[in-house]
């Protein structure tokens, strides 16, 4: 493997992958070639990246993987299904992508992740984790009742495998026994050079037709002897347990392969073709290394697990409203030993690397187990605690059960802090958050905040924290617009909206960060403007008093219109029988395309112009 301690400043020539176009030109290399063909993947995928951004470290530790796979199987006739998608940029550059990756995560340029719309070698659109080993059996199973010879390959990382969807799909694989294939790709560990020769060995007696004869005919001779004898089952299983890798995975009914070193492709070819030969479900443990032969990404693997666009003269913004809700954590935690902070495996986007560090023993990363974090944190409740979860806004949908059963039914005490609501941007429709007011405002107890700054954020988090009962704050990726966050334990009366400027015939409902985008607006033209702060308990007061005075009233959110704060003001509004016109302005009933989150929001009529455009276009009607 080719090592790399820099991103290319220039187009690397890249001679062999210049020619190579689909996986089809791939099947045509010598297999001494393939590995030269890593080489200028690697090296061609760190020039495209510094040029766009977005995720690589696991994307350079499965290049090997993927071009091994792409050499053996027939595609897209066969299928590999990629988990989450974060290593699935060398399959885009090896299926006609190459060129077009240099604009991945931009408007109108290439999808973050793995999008059946983008290609035909895509078998899947995903972006959550721990859906491929469910969505590759199905698939299998609708090949085998068609009668096609197609076979399948569920991809999935080590991480992804936490999730119990995962362990759900190997078990119905396992029962159905059909010749379904799993890839583990573990990047999480590192081999020897002797553990890994000897795991290479094992790998090619347990692949093989002699490891299956000897392992099915010594259970055959052990079910022949006399019943007294069947008490050695035990002393069998104590051993299987001891020195038989994959345990597990043969307990549940899929057949083990590995570890294997998962960076030696000529290994990886003869295992995949192994795995080919076979009718049962298998599975295939490998082991690689994140950000495998870029140094500085072996040596970090978080910082480089994603990067931003490399600019030449990078600028300082404001905060993130991630690190402002790390900073309250700490603050609050240093004030209450009973806070808890919890989260899903994002530590580090949810900016909770201080609180770990401060209150080691007041922290849990429950892995990517969404479910867990809400019931987890329902537990720490009722024992006293006050849990603070912290997950993105479009993961929070994984946990709706567990939110609305274990948390709301309850009445228990269980803040949650919304990262990535609204539009995300780059990450494109799977990570956007613009549906989390519309599942949560139905549910009885649960109290929502929209902060429209830093400082509402951070008064926000105290209400939550405060407010005996179930509670959410959501709030958008990236930075503020520069507002100095006062840092006390002041609170928002529950339900109250903060009045920005009074008016005449029109008024501006504001939910969230978009206050910024109305205020020149509704200032210039004599608007009323409303900071409502809650989507749940909605100010009835202030929305009387509001449909008394004004004929027009204008609602703005960083979410769905269908089903969000405007659909909660036409419902009062409706109670009351007002007779004001109402417009709700929000995303449109469509998933968001990928693009900055500016470019997104201008898609959906919410820049500056576009917002007084339709209220001028409302109010003339």
């Amino acid at each position: 493997m080719k090592k790399f301690n820099d991103f290319p400043s220039s187009l690397p020539a890249c001679d062999l992958l210049m020619d190579n176009h689909l996986p089809s030109d791939t099947k045509n290399l010598d297999i001494n070639q393939l590995q030269l063909l890593a080489d200028e993947v690697r090296e061609f995928l760190l020039y495209s990246v510094s040029k766009s951004g977005g995720h690589f470290g696991a994307g350079l530790g499965a290049v090997e993987l993927t071009i091994a796979l792409h050499y053996v199987l027939n595609l897209p006739e066969d299928r590999i299904v990629w988990d989450t998608g974060h290593q699935a940029y060398p399959h885009k550059i090896l299926t006609g992508r190459k060129l077009k990756m240099d604009k991945i995560r931009q408007l109108n340029g290439l999808a973050a992740f793995p999008a059946i719309s983008e290609s035909p070698y895509d078998a899947m659109s995903v972006g959550h984790s721990s859906t491929s080993i469910s969505a590759a059996l199905g698939m299998n199973e609708g090949a085998l009742i068609q009668n096609k010879s197609s076979r399948h390959f569920a991809v999935i990382g080590d991480g992804a495998m936490t999730a119990g969807i995962a362990f759900e799909a190997m078990m119905h694989s396992g029962h159905l026994g059909n010749n379904l294939n799993i890839i583990l790709n573990d990047n999480d560990m590192s081999i020897s050079k002797n553990t890994g020769g000897l795991s290479n060995y094992l790998a090619n007696i347990w692949a093989s037709k002699a490891y299956k004869k000897l392992k099915s005919s010594g259970k055959r001779a052990l079910d022949k002897l006399p019943y007294a004898l069947h008490l050695s089952r035990n002393v069998k299983d104590g051993i299987k347990h001891a020195v038989m890798p994959g345990n597990l995975f043969e307990d549940i009914g899929l057949h083990y392969i590995g570890p294997i070193d998962g960076h030696d492709i000529k290994l990886l070819v003869k295992t995949i073709k192994r795995m080919l030969e076979k009718s049962e479900p298998y599975i295939l443990h490998v082991i690689t290394k994140k950000g495998a032969g870029f140094e500085p990404a072996e040596a970090e693997r978080i910082k480089y697990h994603a990067i931003s666009k490399i600019e030449t003269t990078p600028t300082k913004g404001n905060p993130k409203f991630q690190d402002i809700f790390g900073k309250w954590l700490c603050n609050k935690a240093s004030q209450d030993q009973q806070l808890i902070g919890i989260t899903p495996a994002m530590k580090e986007g949810s900016g909770m690397v201080d609180f770990e560090k401060l209150y080691p023993d007041r922290f849990y990363d429950v892995a990517i187990a969404e479910q867990h974090s809400v019931t987890f944190g329902a537990g720490l409740s009722l024992s006293g605690m006050k849990p603070v979860v912290a997950i993105y806004s479009s993961f929070l949908q994984r946990a709706y059960d567990q939110l609305i059963h274990d948390v709301c039914l309850e009445n228990l005490d269980v803040t949650f802090a919304l990262d990535r609501a609204g539009v995300v941007g780059e990450d494109g429709p799977t990570h956007s958050g613009n549906f989390d007011l519309a599942f949560m405002r139905c549910i009885p107890n649960l109290i929502i905040l929209t902060p429209s700054d830093e400082n509402e954020l951070w008064l926000a988090l105290n209400t939550a924290y405060q407010f005996n009962g179930p509670a959410a704050v959501r709030y958008p990726r990236g930075s503020g617009i520069g507002q100095k966050v006062i840092e006390n334990n002041e609170i928002i009366e529950l339900g109250k909206a903060k009045q920005i400027y009074s008016g005449k015939n029109c008024c501006i409902l504001n939910f969230g960060v978009l206050l910024d985008r109305v205020s020149n607006t509704a200032k210039e033209n004599g608007y009323g403007l409303f900071d409502m702060r809650f989507v749940k308990p909605l100010d009835k007061e202030t929305l009387s008093e509001i449909a008394k005075n004004y004929s027009y009233i204008v609602t703005l959110e960083d979410h769905a219109i269908l089903g969000g704060a405007g659909s909660a003001v036409g419902e009062y509004l409706n109670s009351i029988q007002s007779d004001a016109k109402l417009l709700s302005l929000g995303l449109n009933d469509e998933f968001p395309v990928h693009g900055s989150r500016n470019e997104v929001l201008s898609l959906n009529g919410l820049d500056e112009q576009n917002i007084a455009q339709s209220i001028q276009a409302f109010i003339n009607y």
